[in-house]
């Protein structure tokens, strides 16, 4: 039989297309651990202004490893998911495929999924008419929320809102703060806050609002999954959603603290390991209506730390999932997603 042949492709300019190889890019693990296994890997990189010409590309190989942020400099996925759809139906294997990044890429996932053992308190509101009259009421009844518009990195649109005052729900004042890098605290009223919000019911369809979680200084936890095996973990002391000190968020107090990357056996991490193998994947596969054999080659599930049981153990709330663009990965990684590549490709071409 041929070999199998693998296009990687992410976001860049003609100039970055041009002179793209297997060795010259942050993807250069994953080309190495793929051509370990004696796939054909290629550079296969994407803007809309050529698409095209990425578009005959794509046709010509067996697979397509994407990474592509769902915001980027003003632009969505909206034509490369349109593109990747058409590749799809044409026959190469295209991972993450858009439809299951709609399923569970998004912070939609978050509502529908609130019943697993990761579930925190979460509403959903699909109008703007429907945030206008739920909001203030979860605001007022159970303290700081969490706003998420539905498509997004690097902290765009997501905003913790949190009462400044007494006032009735129509005259409310709140602060809020929104996780993107070098965010500072605003106060306004409410109303003006949620007509701000309007916007995240475009192209995104809904806004998710999740109670605020008081252990967010502990950290987060990054689970790296590949397919429905853990590849990785990555622990952060995260400032997003925490208010910067007096200096401003430039001071070394108002940055989050590196990524610690560690292997899928790390011992801190399998009590969630366990979790996510054996019961919140699964059930979140079932419950969203994706085969196991549709997971993402890489993707990571993003945990804060919930309150802590009786006997004082921790639990695990789901704050978001990664599908379109996770990096960076664990060492470990790319070997885990050259082996699951090499699975999908047998499989689809048989």
């Amino acid at each position: 039989m041929t070999p199998y042949k693998v296009a990687v492709l992410w976001r860049g300019d003609r100039a970055a297309r041009g002179a793209a190889t297997p060795d010259n890019n942050r993807y250069r693990g994953v080309f190495a651990a793929l051509h370990a296994l004696g796939i054909a890997a290629e550079p296969a990189v994407y803007a809309e202004e050529f698409g095209d010409e990425v578009r005959l590309q794509l046709a010509t190989v067996d697979g397509v490893l994407v990474w592509v942020n769902p915001l980027d400099d003003g632009r969505t996925r909206e034509q490369l998911d349109a593109l990747l759809h058409e590749v799809a139906a044409t026959g190469p294997w295209v991972s993450a495929h858009p439809d299951v990044i709609l399923r569970m890429g998004v912070k939609e996932v978050l509502h529908r999924t609130r019943h697993l053992g990761w579930g925190a308190d979460t509403r959903l509101y699909r109008t703007a008419a429907e945030f206008r009259a739920g909001f203030p009421a979860a605001l007022h009844a159970a303290g700081p929320r969490v706003i998420k518009q539905n498509r997004g990195n690097a902290g765009q649109g997501i905003w913790k809102v949190a009462r400044s005052g007494s006032e009735g729900d129509d005259a409310a004042m709140v602060t809020v703060l929104e996780a993107r890098r070098g965010s500072m605290p605003e106060s306004l009223p409410l109303k003006a806050f949620m007509a701000r919000c309007e916007g995240y019911f475009g192209w995104g369809g809904c806004i998710i609002d999740q109670a605020f979680q008081p252990r967010l200084p502990d950290g987060m936890i990054r689970c790296y999954m590949s397919g429905d095996k853990v590849a990785g973990f990555g622990f952060q002391k995260i400032r997003a959603l925490i208010e910067p000190p007096p200096e401003g968020p430039g001071a070394p107090g108002a940055q989050s603290g590196p990524r610690m990357m560690h292997g899928p056996d790390a011992a801190p991490f399998q009590a969630l390991r366990h979790k996510m193998e054996a019961e919140w994947t699964p059930q979140m596969c079932e419950t969203l209506g994706i085969a196991a054999s549709a997971l993402p080659i890489i993707w990571d599930a993003d945990f804060l730390f919930g309150p802590r049981t009786a006997a004082g153990e921790d639990t695990y709330v789901l704050c978001e999932i990664n599908v379109s663009s996770v990096f960076a990965i664990p060492d470990e990684a790319p070997a885990a997603i050259a082996r699951l590549t090499h699975e999908r490709l047998r499989a689809h071409r048989r």
